[in-house]
């Protein structure tokens, strides 16, 4: 056999090799999901949903990796970083994106999304955000009385002007909404007096606690002697533990299914004392324009 048949041979063998290892590589469709503690759940329960995976149902709502029972197209979930996850969508077939993160970037629910998390306005949404308190204060006056100033009007309506379709009131409030962006801008630069009140220091994490300055504000407005002190933590499993030993009054960072899993896991005696926000989680794709084409792609990936 000759020098250049060989070569050929070797060429064409290279190429089989090259061709073999990408298609390897994309045997699947990669969907990124929220690492942290609360939203990873969520992601996985999005997607189940959607009609891409399968979920183990004695996981209930806080359901793991280790609970994806299959895939019904051929996708790979990915936790990422949560927010990381608009910035990188471009890397992945789609992904579950917060609110939180996905306004800021330019993604609109309502716009963008392929599917958007149904949560109900009843108290048994597991995805509904709480102020949550020691159980031994749960009837604590004071923090009844905060826990009433968020439920009202203003703040309702503050949460829909200023953190609009990324964050929705978790109680009733009257729909017709007369607060103006800049009405809402000037309560983000609301500042209260501390001296001569109650200090009342609240748990919170991330950087969307804007709504804490609507309830202050209702607070000063009814004269009730209260300041709120918020302290920032800077990830999820700090903020209970600081509740449960006495660090801070109260917290406000997460949903129900979060609380009764961390509580149990760490033995705290927590409770929550009111409804707050939901924050519906949405699938966004910069490559895919609806939630069939998504599952067209992943099924042709597959053959």
């Amino acid at each position: 056999m000759s020098n250049s048949v060989k070569k050929l041979q070797t060429l064409i063998l290279a190429v089989i090799l090259v061709l073999t290892v990408s298609i390897a590589s994309a045997e699947t469709l990669q969907i990124g999901i929220p690492d942290d503690g609360t939203n990873l759940s969520r992601g996985i329960k999005l997607l189940e949903t959607a009609g891409l995976i399968t979920v183990n149902p004695d996981a209930g709502y806080t359901p793991e990796l280790a609970d994806i029972t299959g895939t019904i197209y051929d996708v790979e979930v990915v936790p990422v970083q949560a927010n990381t996850l608009p910035s990188t969508l471009a890397d992945f077939g789609a992904s579950t994106i917060n609110g939180t993160y996905a306004i800021p970037f330019g993604l609109i629910p309502s716009r963008d999304g392929l599917i958007i998390e149904k949560q109900s306005e009843s108290g048994d949404n597991p995805y509904v955000n709480v102020i949550v308190a020691r159980s031994a204060d749960a009837e604590n006056p004071l923090y009844k009385t905060i826990a009433n100033a968020y439920q009202t009007q203003l703040v309702a309506e503050f949460l829909l002007v200023n953190y609009s379709e990324a964050f929705f009131p978790a109680f009733d409030y009257d729909a017709n909404i007369t607060l103006t962006k800049e009405e809402a801008q000037a309560i983000v630069e609301y500042k209260s007096e501390k001296e001569g009140k109650t200090v009342v220091t609240v748990g919170v994490c991330g950087a969307n606690n804007d709504q804490w300055k609507a309830v202050q504000k209702v607070l000063d407005e009814q004269d009730a002697g209260i300041y709120i002190e918020l302290v920032e933590f800077d990830a999820y499993n700090l903020p209970n533990e600081a509740l449960n030993s006495g660090e801070v009054d109260l917290n406000a960072f997460q949903h129900k299914a979060y609380l009764s899993k961390d509580a149990s896991a760490n033995g705290y005696d927590l409770t929550v004392i009111a409804d707050t926000l939901s924050a519906p989680l949405t699938l966004y794709s910069q490559k895919y324009d609806s939630l069939d084409a998504l599952k067209e792609a992943a099924s042709l990936i597959a053959q």
